[in-house]
């Protein structure tokens, strides 16, 4: 909803634009504008509106369920939760990732692939394409993806399969597609039969071509509209992942990387177990999402962005042959050691999307794949933290349990959670450059989705919790006069403010 709303309570008596909801998106937000009486955009923002207590409500549970309750976070990437949580309580059960048993290891590594697949594939295909084939200020009644079947009917189907064959992958893993079971403390809890392993078998080939394919469709419309698609909602950032010991590019285990806008290290393969040395949150007064940043550079400097725009910046090679040709090609269109433009996240997406199915194939044709070993032992621990690459960036579960095996404390730091500070950057850029000084309309605004779009944002699971939560109370009385308000700041006082 777009709506134009004089703020009594701004001094400047400025004017408020409100996109609300957010749309294409998983999860709730609204984006506010701020305009003078010339429309100059003063002030843009995107708010996060709901609330969600996971980090409190999962203590006092039993360690063993947290990889099915994690997975009630999101029904797009409920695997990236349960294996973050299946990494987490290995440790609390004395299980180093190194001690995984091998199938159990490659279990989990092809049900992430599938995991990471189709979440791309539905992002891609289903949100992202209208904007990027229609263009991003079309025909609202263009901008979905029964529009696209209509319009592009070959590329709308082979989108729609990619992400069935994902899956696919994980209801062969896990039972069924979306909130099943598979990671246990110290493993699996089954192995992959071999008819479930022919069955995925028979189509690989063909994904891997329409992988292919989709990293040549977004090259393509992202060359074509060069210098524009460069321009919009870039920020120069700090970028952050997971990377194996060799720079290679790592989806499910290695350590934390972190670089500059100018591609210089800021930290390298350190052990994620110790994030909270380098990576602390802070909590701002006007959205229920938390602002993580690097601690070595600070508040104002240490933001950063995460997932595929910053894992294919971050990695030094990608260790699947059709995947690491589409990144050279990327990497020499970009001009300079990090690329900033924003909507190379598409671009990114795909080049992850084309690996993982490559991976996918490796995968299946391992024997070993098979084998019924799924379950490792150790010393019990009271503290256990996973972290793994969810489809859209790096994604934390930190637990400590007591002797009973009751969790006692649980910190989350998702991944559109770290994207939080970069994707208001990116609305700020948008608003300034495109949007003020112009007469709003539906499709000019339809430019600050696109902006957080690119991100991919999963706003249901970053919305779990921000400590001390604000509040604004207001009792009005039959005639719809304000009678009261009372206020709850971020820092937890209490204020009665009449004024705004």
């Amino acid at each position: 909803m777009y709506d134009y709303l004089e703020t009594a309570e701004n001094p400047e008596n400025l004017k408020r634009v409100a996109i609300d909801q957010v749309s294409r998106v998983e999860g709730h937000g609204k984006i506010t504008l701020l305009l003078d009486q010339d429309n100059k955009v003063k002030q843009a923002r995107l708010h996060i509106v709901e609330f969600r207590g996971f980090e409190r409500f999962m203590q006092g549970r039993p360690y063993w369920e947290f990889p099915v309750i994690v997975q009630r976070l999101c029904g797009i990437c409920p695997i990236s939760h349960q294996l973050a949580a299946g990494k987490a309580i290995d440790q609390l059960v004395g299980v180093d990732p190194q001690n995984l048993p091998p199938a159990a290891d490659k279990l989990r590594r092809l049900l992430h692939f599938g995991q990471v697949l189709q979440s791309h594939a539905l992002h891609f295909f289903y949100l992202a394409s209208p904007d990027l084939l229609f263009g991003f200020e079309s025909d609202l009644n263009k901008r979905h993806i029964v529009a696209v079947l209509e319009a592009y009917p070959d590329i709308g189907l082979q989108g729609i399969k990619l992400r069935k064959y994902g899956q696919e992958v994980i209801r062969m893993i896990c039972g069924k597609r979306i909130h099943g079971t598979g990671a246990i403390a110290g493993g699996m809890n089954k192995s992959l039969t071999q008819t479930e392993r022919d069955y995925l078998l028979q189509d690989i080939d063909q994904i891997i071509a329409w992988a292919a394919g989709a990293v040549e469709l977004v090259k393509k419309v992202h060359g074509s509209n060069l210098p524009y698609y460069d321009q919009f909602a870039a920020i120069r950032s700090n970028y952050l992942g997971l990377t194996r010991p060799d720079g290679a590019l790592e989806l499910y285990h290695g350590g934390l990387r972190a670089r500059n806008d100018k591609g210089e290290t800021i930290i390298d393969h350190v052990d994620y177990c110790r994030y909270n040395d380098y990576i602390h949150e802070e909590v701002r007064s006007w959205s229920y999402m938390k602002f993580p940043y690097l601690l070595a550079l600070g508040k104002e400097n240490g933001w950063y962005r995460v997932g595929p725009l910053a894992r294919v910046n971050n990695c030094d090679y990608i260790d699947t042959p059709l995947a690491e040709t589409a990144r050279l090609e990327f990497k020499a269109y970009g001009g300079e050691a990090m690329v900033h433009s924003t909507l190379a996240y598409h671009w990114t997406r795909m080049i992850e999307a084309l690996h993982c199915a490559e991976r996918i194939k490796e995968l299946l044709n391992d024997p070993e794949i098979m084998s019924h070993d799924l379950v490792a032992k150790g010393e019990k621990r009271c503290e256990g933290i996973g972290v793994i690459e969810a489809p859209r960036g790096t994604l934390f579960h930190h637990y400590r349990a007591n002797e009973d095996g009751l969790v006692t404390k649980v910190n989350l730091i998702v991944s559109t959670t770290s994207n939080n500070m970069a994707m208001n950057e990116s609305v700020r850029q948008v608003a300034s450059e495109y949007l003020s000084g112009q007469e709003l309309t539906e499709p000019l605004l339809n430019n600050l989705e696109v902006a957080v779009r690119a991100y991919d944002p999963c706003l249901s699971c970053a919305t779990h919790a921000v400590g001390k939560m604000p509040l604004q109370l207001e009792l009005i009385d039959v005639e719809g006069k304000l009678i009261d308000r009372l206020v709850r700041h971020s820092d937890g006082e209490f204020e009665h403010n009449l004024d705004g």
